[in-house]
């Protein structure tokens, strides 16, 4: 169970955009975001959200389920945005190069149950519920590290 945990209730995927917004510009490098729900619960849309907020100029921001990591250049460090769904064996993050983008660039993983132990201990868990079967999303969002206190201050309420 992780030292500190906040909910959030977002309304519309409009609400969500702006969460994702409000949170981009206080990341650098190091900071990683874990982002876990079902399918359908929103990451994608937050992390693309997240992203184009970051961007110096806007451009197309795919959803990896792919190509598993899409990389963009940010304002002050590299942006890696990962979808670890289709991930076999947690031995193929270290090939995607994850473990050191973790240290050096701004990291969203989706679905991060599959990094098992590789997970870092600072990050910042985010998870997704559709308790209504609608646009509303519940956002769980937890963490150990002291740093996300400051970080998440006035969006949370800590």
């Amino acid at each position: 169970m992780s030292e500190h945990t906040a909910h959030l209730h977002l309304n519309s995927p409009e609400e969500t955009s702006a969460l994702a917004a409000s949170i981009a510009p206080r990341l650098g490098p190091g900071d990683v975001l874990l982002l876990s729900g079902d399918v359908g619960a929103g990451k994608t849309h937050f992390a693309r959200s997240l992203i184009l907020a970051l961007l110096t100029k806007p451009e197309d921001v795919p959803s990896p389920t792919y190509t598993l990591v899409q990389t963009y250049p940010g304002r002050n460090c590299e942006i890696w945005h990962a979808d670890l769904y289709r991930l076999t064996d947690t031995g193929e993050v270290d090939e995607l190069g994850l473990l050191d983008a973790f240290s050096q660039a701004i990291c969203l993983v989706e679905w991060p149950d599959r990094l098992g132990d590789q997970a870092p201990a600072t990050a910042l868990h985010l998870h997704f519920d559709v308790p209504h079967g609608d646009d509303r999303r519940v956002l769980t969002l937890s963490w150990d590290s002291p740093e996300w206190d400051s970080t998440l201050k006035d969006i949370c309420n800590v």
